[in-house]
């Protein structure tokens, strides 16, 4: 077994309030597409850049063009947790592991059976009317067309996700720093730790166990006490849990 895997397996066995704060690298090994890597959404061509695509401003002035977008690339049928889903979830249920903090939208953590999943960004699984709140959920997206309207009132049905130029949710956020806070174990893996603010939240780890397990290399690496590049389901599926 190679030494970092050695490490990060006795600091897991040492840890009881372990935290792992995760990117889109998670959910790549599960079929859906990084945004930033070469492969991902960023580098494919639309009539508007994605980012453009995915901020408020252009949901409320194009919300024919946000819908046809989103449903496109954003909903994914049939993706299935990876390795890295089952063992936090796995680390969960044997009580060493206090939270999940995610910036993925796709809910494969808890299919995987995590409890404490705090998603930063919401959720792609979670709809609901922009004008009455009543709630719906991914499959009425799918069975839509064009701009969804609620059969309650005829709002606008919207993604329960963040959009750019949107904050995150006050909750949500508080408990990840809060869970971060008491962690004597910090994972942050699948993630290049570029977007902000969720990318501030490593600042809030008051510990000696800070792991970064990523493919590449990242601007954090310096800081971390442990740096892993490797595939983070790969990793995972070596660890085991007492």
């Amino acid at each position: 077994m190679d030494q970092n895997i050695k490490t990060l397996q006795q600091w897991i066995d040492e840890s009881q309030r372990i935290v792992f704060f995760g990117g889109a690298g998670v959910s790549t090994e599960s079929g859906i597409p990084d945004f930033r890597s070469v492969d991902g959404l960023y580098n494919q061509s639309y009539a508007y850049p994605p980012e453009i695509i995915l901020s408020h401003s252009f949901f409320a002035q194009n919300p024919e063009e946000f819908y046809r977008f989103y449903r496109e690339k954003m909903l994914i049928r049939g993706a299935k947790p990876n390795p890295a889903h089952l063992k936090l979830a796995e680390l969960e249920q044997a009580g060493k592991l206090t939270a999940v903090v995610t910036q993925n939208i796709d809910g494969l953590h808890q299919a995987a059976g995590s409890q404490t999943v705090y998603e930063l960004h919401g959720s792609t699984l979670r709809n609901y009317c922009m004008k009455c709140k009543t709630k719906y959920p991914v499959d009425f997206l799918w069975d839509t067309t064009g701009v969804p309207r609620c059969p309650v009132c005829g709002g606008i049905v919207r993604p329960d996700v963040v959009l750019y130029e949107e904050g995150l949710d006050a909750d949500v956020l508080s408990g990840a720093i809060h869970a971060i806070q008491q962690a004597d174990m910090l994972i942050i893996g699948g993630t290049s730790l570029v977007v902000y603010p969720a990318a501030g939240l490593i600042n809030y780890y008051n510990g000696h166990k800070l792991v970064l397990i990523n493919k590449s290399a990242t601007g954090m690496d310096s800081r971390a006490d442990l740096a892993i590049h490797a595939p983070i389901g790969e990793v995972f599926s070596q660890i085991t849990v007492d």
